[in-house]
């Protein structure tokens, strides 16, 4: 059995909380629907890089804070948690993780990516 670091046990429980948190327009948690480009975890500190699908967003004003009371009161041992909003790179459902690529297309009866693909090539 490979050993874990507390690090990276506690860096799974956030991804975790990541995904009960749903994108109110597209119904897909953040986590697979690629709005989460980076999750460290440090000695009980937790810093997120997130984007939103556009900048135009609403929920740039609360989406960061919703995640910081969400891991804080679902794991005990987080002490700290810090989220970043980014714009660069750009969200693009090339980001998707290949769950929320399937959800996607169970909800609107096509493949996200491929339609970006054929319009836009890979980017």
């Amino acid at each position: 059995m490979k050993y874990m670091s507390s690090n990276e046990e506690l860096r799974k429980k956030v991804i975790e909380v990541l995904k009960d948190i749903y994108d109110p327009e597209i119904p897909i948690n953040i986590y697979d629907l690629g709005l989460v480009y980076r999750v460290e975890v440090r000695n009980g500190s937790v810093e997120l890089d997130i984007t939103l699908t556009s900048m135009g967003c609403p929920l740039a004003l609360v989406l960061p804070r919703h995640i910081e009371e969400n891991v804080k009161s679902k794991i005990p041992e987080v002490k700290e948690v810090k989220v970043n909003l980014v714009f660069n790179p750009p969200w693009t459902p090339l980001k998707m993780t290949e769950e929320g690529r399937k959800r996607f297309k169970e909800l609107y009866g096509y493949d996200i990516v491929e339609e970006w693909t054929k319009s836009y090539g890979r980017k």
